[in-house]
């Protein structure tokens, strides 16, 4: 008999913000200050790392479709520089939301570093709570971080709330492509656990969306050109600087990042995910 999944235990916020300050560095020293995915367009590409992750941020941004003097939102804004892409591309105002306090200081400096801090500004907040008013926000984008978060459907609501009509929703998120078989299962479960993460199903979307008021465009899945390649770089660079980031960071932070385990698990899924607020 097939062993069944784990229920997944759901993320706490302010156990996620823990989790981040002490990850910051560390995930500044792998992955760089793009805590997300790289983009490539072939297997074979020599495309680097932080080249790819940008590639993925620009993906998304083109999806928002925003013009200079758009709000827009950054939910989940890590250390930063997403936010500062999406503004330096198109000329909008972006405001990024972390619910990690190294996080907002950190991207705080690097707004001030670029000299975007009139354009470019991060807060501590929940995104299950935003504190911002109705129709706020021309769009939305939610890089990897509705992972996070221990209710989809309430945070969805949260963004049907803030972004004003006709405004944009993109996001990606982990999801499952197909059955996990039981050889690959204790990584994903490791991996989902020790990040403080949930995935679902892509046929979920549709009705979370409708709940939230907001009207799905596009489901697409990314996994090919994404994941497999992230995790054999971020493998390669934890182990060449292994002694750097234990002395740094500690020796338990090193051995649990270890992206090496998911690197064959082709039923763990990348999803993009594009939706609108109607016009009434």
């Amino acid at each position: 008999m097939a062993q069944q999944p784990a229920p997944p235990t759901l993320p706490v916020p302010d156990e996620v913000g823990r989790l981040y300050d002490r990850y910051t560095g560390l995930g500044s020293a792998t992955l760089g200050e793009n805590l997300h995915f790289g983009y490539w367009d072939t297997p074979d590409s020599p495309v680097p790392l932080e080249e790819a992750t940008d590639r993925l941020t620009d993906l998304m941004t083109d999806r928002l479709r925003i013009r200079p003097g758009a709000r827009v939102l950054d939910l989940g804004c890590g250390t930063g520089r997403p936010a500062l892409r999406i503004a330096d591309r198109t000329g909008a105002d972006v405001t990024g939301i972390s619910i990690s306090h190294k996080q907002v200081e950190r991207a705080t400096a690097l707004a001030a570093d670029r000299g975007l801090a009139d354009r470019v500004r991060f807060e501590r907040a929940d995104a299950m709570d935003l504190p911002f008013g109705e129709d706020s926000f021309d769009a939305v984008i939610a890089l990897e971080s509705i992972i996070h978060m221990p209710d989809r459907a309430h945070v969805l609501r949260q963004v049907g709330r803030v972004l004003r009509p006709g405004g944009r929703l993109v996001l990606t998120d982990f999801f499952e492509r197909a059955p996990i078989p039981d050889a690959g299962r204790p990584a994903v479960e490791r991996y989902l656990r020790e990040f403080m993460m949930t995935m679902v199903q892509a046929e979920d979307y549709p009705p979370l969306l409708r709940q939230a008021g907001l009207w799905f465009e596009e489901l697409t899945d990314i996994s090919e050109p994404t994941l497999r390649r992230t995790f054999i770089e971020l493998s390669a660079r934890i182990s060449s600087s292994a002694q750097r980031l234990a002395a740094d960071y500690g020796g338990e932070l090193v051995e649990q990042f270890n992206p090496a385990d998911m690197t064959d698990v082709e039923e763990f899924g990348h999803l993009l995910v594009v939706a609108v607020r109607p016009v009434r």
